[in-house]
């Protein structure tokens, strides 16, 4: 036992004493925190600027331009008197759509026949490319039935009846646990995590290539297997920490739903943790370089973020990349801690996600063990190895 004290204070005082480790496990962690969510505060796009072309220049064609430029999702950036030069504001990245309105608009209105409008989006940009059609549509279909409904109350219809005829199946959307259904609700629990385990993979690698003076002490005051043990439990002081602040307290500040009870949001970075750990003593064992270890760790990012499956559904990612992915911590615990903690699930609900974090551990860790003893063995004087 004071072998393993003496270790975990020893990695501590590391921790916060080495300023490469420092730097990336306490104030990369504090930075992230203020700085990534910052472009994704507004939640949801607003105020899309595209033009219009109005071709038939009538009252009610003008009426349509107004409400669809006072809904929350498109402006009216532009409006302009041919599709050419509408063309040529997209090009320019002015406006990011083009709205035609048709000749004898409102005359087909009002004889009951289809008056179509064109809609031409810059799909080069998805989620502007999502956000005017979405608009568009609604006030389309909106504008259709004041008019249908108009005709039909003329018609001598029961005004009741007449509201209920173009939309007799009204349907109401309930966003789950996206209130706003934005996308910062959607995707920064996922990043959290991510962020979560990049720091941490990377601390730890630098930690074991950076030389240690009292490597020799450690050594002679303890075993392989507790100088690995000591090391994780300062990983998991340090990270208990930096987990309650990440998954705690910044969904709170951000104003993220958060549904999971902490004891059990703890219960699934328990085996995250001890995996993220054990494969970063593995990574610095292997490498043995901090130059490597932050080049390969930061090379692996972007990678670790695809195959998650929170950016593209996993069940569309080819079956041999998802086998790939399942040896990645951060792919079973992203899964487990957004339902866990943001949707509110179970721990039963999450139980093959925290198993296979749990296979991570253990597999991560008597790796990290064995290439520790390794190491001692090589350390020793031929004439002192059995």
């Amino acid at each position: 036992m004071s072998g393993l004290l003496y270790v975990f204070r020893h990695e501590l005082r590391r921790i916060f004493t080495l300023r490469p480790v420092f730097s990336v496990m306490v104030l990369a962690i504090v930075l992230y925190s203020v700085f990534y969510p910052q472009p994704y505060r507004t939640e949801a796009l607003r105020d899309v600027p595209i033009a219009v072309v109005d071709l038939d220049g009538t009252d009610m064609s003008r009426q349509f331009a107004r409400r669809l430029d006072a809904s929350a999702d498109v402006s009216i950036g532009a409006v302009l008197p041919d599709q050419a030069s509408a063309e040529r504001e997209v090009f320019a990245r002015n406006v990011y759509g083009i709205l035609v309105i048709p000749q004898y608009f409102e005359r087909d209105l009002l004889h009951g026949r289809a008056a179509p409008v064109a809609l031409y989006g810059d799909a080069s940009y998805f989620l502007i490319n999502s956000r005017v059609p979405g608009a568009v549509n609604a006030l389309a279909k909106t504008v259709g039935a004041e008019v249908e409904t108009g005709r039909l109350i003329a018609a001598s219809v029961d005004p009741a009846i007449a509201a209920a005829a173009p939309d007799p199946m009204p349907t109401t959307a309930i966003p789950l646990f996206n209130p706003q259904g934005g996308y910062a609700t959607y995707i920064l629990p996922a990043a959290f995590v991510l962020i979560l385990q990049q720091t941490l993979l990377i601390g730890v690698g630098l930690l074991g290539t950076y030389p240690d003076p009292d490597q020799g002490q450690l050594v002679a005051r303890a075993g392989a297997m507790v100088r690995v043990g000591g090391r994780l439990v300062a990983y998991l002081v340090l990270e208990s920490l930096v987990f309650s602040y990440y998954l705690i307290i910044l969904p709170y500040l951000y104003g993220i739903p958060r549904l999971g009870p902490p004891g059990a949001i703890f219960l699934v970075a328990l085996p995250f943790v001890l995996a993220v750990a054990g494969l970063g003593m593995v990574v610095a064992r292997l490498f043995r370089s901090p130059i490597v270890v932050q080049l390969v760790s930061a090379a692996i990012g972007m990678p670790f973020l695809f195959l998650s499956g929170f950016s593209w559904p996993g069940d569309a990612i080819p079956e041999p990349l998802r086998s790939i992915a399942l040896v990645v911590p951060s792919t079973s615990a992203i899964n487990a801690l957004v339902n866990v903690g943001q949707l509110g699930a179970e721990l039963t609900d999450v139980r093959s996600q925290v198993l296979s974090l749990g296979v991570l551990a253990t597999t991560y860790v008597m790796l990290a063990i064995a290439l520790e003893a390794l190491a001692t063995w090589n350390r020793r004087a031929p004439d002192d190895r059995p």
